[in-house]
């Protein structure tokens, strides 16, 4: 008669492995539900028509992917180029221009859209540089850094930006700036440069295929660790 007995070294490694990927499972499928609700969310948020943006001390967090609108002028003598490829792949930049509120508003960065390499200099594209005051609509977006320290540095000192590093972009324009920047909506611009419209909204949900992986090694696992037990347990093995 065959007896369960798989040793006390691999019941003292498997089971707490196969407690650790059933806690995965879990969690991704928490992450899972959490995903759902956030995409949900941020198209809710889009479909909405724009809100004024307040001016202050607000946070990025709240405001993140909300449409708004704001009033006021482009100081087009402090553009920040931000490095950026086209969706063919074409190198370029990203025109970032203050924008100056009346009535004591703050300043916002406003992200005005996608030039290509040759088209950095404003010089190249004057009929673009829009003067006076204006109403523009655009999506807010919160700052960002490097991920990871190993990523090259943004350079300051010839104005080409790597991520949206908003308080040094501040420093560098020697302004204070609201704590988010604005995606200008696409819009028909004179000359056609920047190209607007550039909020690109990538939030992948792949956690319920993370967590049949989880689950299906626990399964394995498992299986592995009670057959190996019921032949280790077979008359005249120990």
């Amino acid at each position: 008669m065959k007896k369960f007995n798989p040793g006390l070294l691999p019941t003292l490694i498997t089971v707490p492995c196969v407690i650790i990927l059933l806690a995965l499972t879990v969690w991704q499928i928490n992450r899972y539900s959490w995903k759902v609700n956030l995409i949900g969310t941020i198209n809710s948020q889009l479909a909405e028509a724009p809100v004024p943006l307040p001016s202050g001390d607000i946070a990025p967090e709240d405001w993140q992917y909300r449409r708004v609108k704001l009033t006021g002028s482009f100081d087009h003598s402090k553009e920040i180029h931000l490095f950026a490829h086209a969706d063919p792949g074409r190198p370029g930049f990203q025109i970032i221009t203050p924008f100056l509120r009346p009535a004591g508003g703050d300043v916002v960065l406003v992200n005005r859209g996608w030039v290509p390499e040759d088209k950095k200099d404003p010089f190249t594209r004057p009929e673009g540089q829009i003067a006076g005051e204006i109403t523009i609509t655009g999506v807010v977006r919160k700052p960002w850094g490097k991920a990871w320290s190993f990523m090259p540095e943004s350079n300051a000192e010839s104005n080409v930006w790597l991520y949206g590093e908003i308080v040094e972009m501040a420093d560098h324009l020697k302004m204070k700036v609201a704590p988010v920047f604005v995606e200008l909506d696409a819009s028909d611009v004179p000359g056609g440069l920047p190209i607007g419209g550039q909020t690109r909204i990538s939030l992948p949900n792949n956690h319920i295929q993370y967590a049949f992986t989880w689950f299906g090694l626990a399964i394995a696992m498992g299986v592995i660790f009670i057959l190996y037990g019921l032949k280790r347990g077979r008359p005249g093995k120990e």
